[in-house]
């Protein structure tokens, strides 16, 4: 594989999800590659380990989420050439819903050999949720944990 910069790796992983290649955005994980989502609420994974938990993860995101635009992407170096934040925001509709979603993101993407090592994804639960038309679900989820 070439070597690409962590930015080069992010942007086009942004233009797979956009054209909807889930397989593809995958295939820019390493085999090991880690997805973290400390904000994670209710049933979604906090932690997915490996290329192939992230296949699964992605498998379906399209059915979900109908993503049309980057409206704001900002790539910020780190003094550590291999990792960049990136703070970026999604448009779109939901698909269910049909209803247009803005979603805001902070990632802190760590790359090794062109292939995506660590995806710390900070995103709003509670946002997404109401975006693709799960809010109550969540809700309900969170509940039932404290119960």
């Amino acid at each position: 594989m070439v070597s690409s910069t962590p930015e080069e790796t992010f942007r086009r992983m942004i233009v797979l999800m956009l054209a909807k290649d889930m397989n593809a955005v995958a295939d820019l994980w390493a085999p090991d590659g880690i997805a973290e989502f400390p904000f994670a609420a209710g049933s979604s994974p906090r932690v997915l380990r490996g290329r192939e938990e992230v296949r699964a993860y992605l498998a379906h995101y399209p059915e979900l989420m109908d993503m049309k635009e980057v409206a704001a992407l900002t790539v910020r170096p780190t003094d550590q050439t291999d990792t960049v934040v990136v703070e970026w925001t999604a448009t779109g509709r939901t698909v269910a819903t049909s209803q247009p979603y803005r979603l805001d993101y902070i990632v802190v993407l760590t790359v090794r050999d062109g292939l995506i090592a660590l995806f710390r994804d900070y995103w709003s639960p509670l946002s997404a949720a109401a975006a693709a038309g799960g809010l109550a679900g969540l809700i309900d989820s969170l509940e039932r944990k404290d119960a």
